[in-house]
């Protein structure tokens, strides 16, 4: 496939770029024209990887977690940092078995739907204070000014840290995941300051214990054995960086889409019944993440013979984008019955804070819809997009047409 969309001449299934701003910008092109061509794509570029592109693939190795390991989950190796041996600590996102069932089990009680229901009141709270915070402004950003501003307030919540550190925390993910990724710096200065600060927090809650998240990990055990100190640093990182970009994204891209679709805007505010339900089919759209995993033995997949070592990329907006899946797959239809959607991944590794970014979207979009029932985009060309790992808009300048 040759780029004939980005001008470049490149053929994205031998020699794919994620961080190509053509593909940050529309990836799905691309996709559908791999799909539609090779089973794997190929690249030797950001440390060489292979990626899928069809549901049923990525289904098949997000399922497949004996030869294909989560322990290195990122679309590009961590850049090495001169000076500096950096050792990766053990998640629940970045586990394989025996690990990974009971580390999981140990965080789930905090995201099933009766416990994220808690913080539905405070979520909603939040939203009109931001929106109360554009004043009479007629352009707002709504990624930066409320998408974002969102997710980092709630797991401050369920930590019980400070939120008005939030946009600290956002900084630091931003240094982390996206910039960190073709950023070596960056990325050591996040993970440095993400640190200090759970060093930090672990130490007060050793002295004060409470009802959070934190206090939780430190008072678990596994066959008898307090859970490692390791394991509750990476999960606390994790609980920070997977609880905030992804959501931020999600909801970024939800109001992407209805600012420039006003007849699905004007249906949810007549039917707001419908918003749990177009959601899911935001989600399906526009699913925000890509993960990886890690060839464990030679072995051949869809034809292709893959080493020992290799990284494989699991995008999941190519797999909710399958004709072979999917009606109409390139349409959002926001009263979609049937949805078989794997925004949250799939097998095992399936997100444990799905229920909490449910619940985060719908009601950021509830009262969104509430306050501003009619809304446009400022300018298409000037929405900004980060990719990679974690795909959302940036800045999404927005012109509000009515308030209720």
């Amino acid at each position: 496939m040759t780029s004939g969309a980005s001008g470049t001449g490149r053929d994205w299934s031998s020699d794919y770029d994620i961080f190509d701003p053509v593909f940050v910008h529309d990836p799905y092109p691309i996709w559908s024209a791999l799909r539609d061509g090779v089973s794997l794509a190929r690249t030797e570029r950001w440390g060489g990887s292979w990626m899928p592109t069809r549901y049923e693939d990525i289904q098949a190795i997000a399922h497949d977690t004996g030869r294909f390991s989560s322990q290195q989950i990122l679309v590009a190796p961590m850049p090495p940092v001169p000076g500096r041996q950096g050792q990766p600590r053990r998640s629940i996102i970045g586990s394989d078995a025996p690990h990974h069932a009971p580390e999981r089990r140990i965080v789930l009680p905090f995201f099933t739907p009766q416990a994220v229901a808690r913080y539905a009141e405070h979520t909603a709270e939040l939203c009109h204070r931001f929106i109360d915070a554009f004043g009479d402004a007629d352009v707002v950003d709504a990624a930066a000014g409320y998408a974002r501003q969102l997710p980092p307030r709630i797991i401050a919540a369920i930590l019980g840290v400070d939120p008005e550190r939030a946009d600290e925390f956002v900084g630091w993910v931003q240094g982390f995941l996206e910039f960190g990724l073709t950023d070596p710096v960056a990325r050591e200065d996040s993970r440095a300051r993400i640190d200090a600060f759970i060093a930090e927090q672990i130490a007060h809650r050793r002295a004060n214990p409470g009802a959070d998240l934190i206090s939780w990990l430190l008072s678990q055990q596994i066959d008898g054995a307090p859970l490692g100190l390791d394991i509750v640093e990476a999960n606390i990182t994790l609980m920070l960086i997977a609880g905030i970009d992804t959501t931020w994204s999600s909801i970024g891209s939800a109001l992407w889409h209805l600012a420039a679709h006003p007849e699905d805007t004007a249906r949810l505010v007549a039917e707001p019944d419908l918003v749990p339900t177009a959601v899911e089919e935001l989600l399906r759209a526009y699913s925000p993440v890509t993960m990886a995993r890690i060839v464990t033995e030679d072995t051949s997949f869809a034809g292709q013979a893959l080493h020992r070592g290799d990284r494989v990329l699991l995008p999941f907006a190519a797999a909710n984008r399958d004709p072979a899946v999917f009606e109409r797959p390139d349409e959002v239809v926001i009263d979609r019955a049937h949805n078989r959607h794997i925004a949250f991944g799939s097998g095992v590794h399936r997100c444990a804070g799905s229920n909490l970014a449910r619940m985060e979207m719908v009601t950021a979009l509830r009262v969104w819809l509430e306050r501003i029932p009619r809304f446009h985009l400022a300018d298409p060309d000037a929405v900004t997009w980060a990719g990679g790992q974690v795909r959302g808009p940036r800045q999404l300048a927005v012109v509000i047409d009515a308030r209720g």
